[in-house]
């Protein structure tokens, strides 16, 4: 069964993207390594890797022995990890790529609770909206706010966060509270660089309110791809803001923001744990139970 320690190997030379750096992370010599993937090959009767003197590429067949062969190795690492949880509290290095405004501003005081509960774990967090490849990259969860755009991956609903209109209460005394949503045109609206970000789609708070959903035309002079960016020039009394009521909530309790039109919201945004696998070591599984918790908690 020797091919299935080179198949664990050829699984690590296509995570490092090259020879070199997967021989220095699993400590042994660059010529025992390339001599070991041309026997899996060799024994296999395919060629799985095109080589040449700066990079690496998978063939066909070896990007589908890859898919298959990381799988089968990670299922092995979790058995392992999970023989050494039953003795001890989940632990090791928890790798997880965050949302970086959502992350500032209302996941930090959750991962300081759940550092606390388990002692043991380590971790590295990236934060960072760019999309990040669970398969190559050594991430072990990634969460995101809106829809997934990958079905092959395994995405883990966390939560679906109501938004609401927010604006200081210097900016109201000066140019006055909106009364209906038609008013949102006249204000200064603090717009969120995306598609359709001119309108805001607005529905009724509560379920025993009638009426329609209304997409209502907006403009201002800021229009920005940062949540937390809106937020504080919001607290600067420059514009009504459209935003996620966790993400405000501290500003609320200490009256720097209002909430406006509270008869409305907008549609709740949904957040996702995203992973590469279902199987998932304890480390893992954990960070995304807690956060499931708690964010349904509020």
């Amino acid at each position: 069964m020797e091919w299935l320690n080179d198949m664990a190997l050829f699984v690590e030379v296509v995570k490092a993207r090259g020879f070199r750096r997967a021989a220095e992370t699993i400590g042994i010599p660059n010529s025992t390594l390339s001599r070991r993937i041309s026997r899996l090959e060799k024994a296999i009767g395919l060629r799985l890797l095109r080589r040449s003197t700066r990079k690496i590429a998978l063939t066909e067949a070896g990007q589908r022995y890859f898919e298959r062969s990381k799988r089968i190795v990670d299922e092995a690492r979790l058995a392992h990890e999970q023989l050494d949880e039953t003795l001890t509290l989940p632990g090791g290095l928890l790798r997880a790529s965050l949302p970086v405004d959502f992350a500032h501003v209302f996941l930090a005081p959750l991962i300081a609770e759940f550092a606390r509960r388990y002692p043991d774990i380590r971790f590295a967090f990236d934060l960072t909206p760019r999309r990040v490849d669970l398969v190559t990259e050594p991430v072990d969860v990634v969460i995101r706010m809106g829809e997934p755009p990958d079905s092959s991956l395994i995405a883990r609903l966390l939560a679906r966060l109501p938004g609401g209109l927010y604006a200081s209460p210097r900016y109201l005394e000066q140019f006055g509270e909106p009364a209906q949503p038609e008013d949102l045109a006249r204000h200064e609206c603090l717009r969120f660089n995306a598609p359709g970000s001119a309108r805001w789609t607005l529905r009724p708070a509560r379920a025993d309110n009638a009426g329609e959903t209304l997409e209502i035309a907006v403009d201002g002079r800021f229009c920005l791809n940062s949540v937390g960016m809106i937020r504080h020039l919001a607290l600067l009394d420059m514009g009504i803001a459209l935003l996620a009521e966790e993400i405000v909530a501290d500003d609320l309790a200490h009256d720097r923001l209002r909430r406006i039109l509270p008869r409305w919201q907008t549609t709740p945004v949904p957040v996702y744990a995203i992973t590469e696998t279902r199987l998932l070591p304890a480390k893992t599984h954990c960070f995304i139970a807690f956060l499931q918790e708690r964010l349904a908690r509020g």
